[in-house]
């Protein structure tokens, strides 16, 4: 892997500032597209996801980190339970 290239404070400074997309998954489900169709105001979709596991958080779609879902006064929030060192879709 090649080094990166040596970067002055200001175009470090700037890059810090560039906004990043951050996304919290719940959880995701296949399905076919009748199924799709079919759906309707109450219909339920179950997730592959089990109540209590730690949920993906994405940075631009690549895995950062994963996390708990917390309520923070009206807000939902999430608690990072770790870091993912080598980021991954």
């Amino acid at each position: 892997m090649a080094n990166p290239p040596d970067i002055s404070e200001d175009e470090e400074r700037a890059l810090l500032d560039v906004p990043l997309e951050v996304t919290a998954v719940l959880g995701t489900s296949t399905m076919k597209v009748s199924q799709l169709l079919k759906m309707g105001r109450g219909a339920v979709v179950q997730l592959e996801r089990g109540v209590g596991e730690d949920i993906d958080i994405k940075a631009n779609n690549n895995l950062v980190a994963r996390g708990e879902v917390v309520v923070v006064e009206d807000h939902l929030a999430i608690s990072l339970t770790k870091i993912i060192k080598n980021h991954s879709k």
